[in-house]
């Protein structure tokens, strides 16, 4: 596996667990689990944000709630089918795991490297207090003829350069992984609640090849 394919897509948290290791599923043998971690904005709002673990990084038979862990991954991507249409569900897919004494270190709390190419149109908009936002899609090669598809979100002068980004550009974006409750309406007297989780850019850069 090359190891090209892990530099186009690199994240780096420092969190809090919040939740038990939960089975998800076994690959050749290796069993693979999630969990939530907390991590705290400088703002002091916390986002939680999905892990994928694999049993060979942790004794997925501990409990390790409340303690702080350093992870070194990948955002990753799948589509699951519901309700007759695909979901686009996210988590961020360790490749390193380390139980730290806490979480202090705030230059690696939080941060995410991207390099791949805008696959849908940008929207730009802007707020009515005026601030301008562009939401980008970003597909982001995988080994063996995978991609991940990554929501960003761009504000102010990033918001305005991303808008101009054709379908196919290809950039890089430097920021970091935030999660965002709403609600989802079911139908005409249910709604549920969700947490969509996206990139919060601070630079992106556009590539001429």
């Amino acid at each position: 596996m090359s190891d090209k394919m892990f530099e186009n897509n690199q994240v780096s948290l420092v969190g809090e667990i919040v939740s038990e290791l939960t089975f998800s599923h076994e690959v050749y043998g290796e069993g693979f689990y999630t969990m939530e971690i907390s991590v705290r904005r400088l703002s002091d709002y916390v986002d939680y944000i999905p892990v994928m673990v694999s049993e060979r990084l942790i004794d997925v038979e501990g409990s390790y709630v409340g303690q702080y862990v350093y992870i070194g991954g990948q955002f990753r991507s799948f589509n699951r089918h519901e309700e007759k249409k695909n979901r686009l569900v996210l988590s961020v897919f360790a490749r390193e795991l380390e139980l730290i004494s806490d979480g202090c270190d705030e230059d690696a709390m939080n941060q995410i490297f991207l390099d791949g190419f805008i696959c849908k149109e940008a929207i730009y908009r802007k707020t009515p207090l005026g601030r301008e936002i562009a939401d980008l899609l970003v597909a982001v090669n995988r080994s063996y003829g995978k991609s991940d598809y990554i929501p960003c979100i761009c504000w102010g002068r990033n918001a305005r350069f991303a808008s101009s980004f054709e379908v196919g550009a290809h950039v890089q974006i430097w920021g970091r992984i935030q999660s965002r409750d709403y609600v989802k309406k079911i139908n005409e007297n249910e709604a549920e609640q969700r947490t969509a989780y996206e990139v919060s850019v601070s630079k992106i850069d556009f590539l001429e090849d």
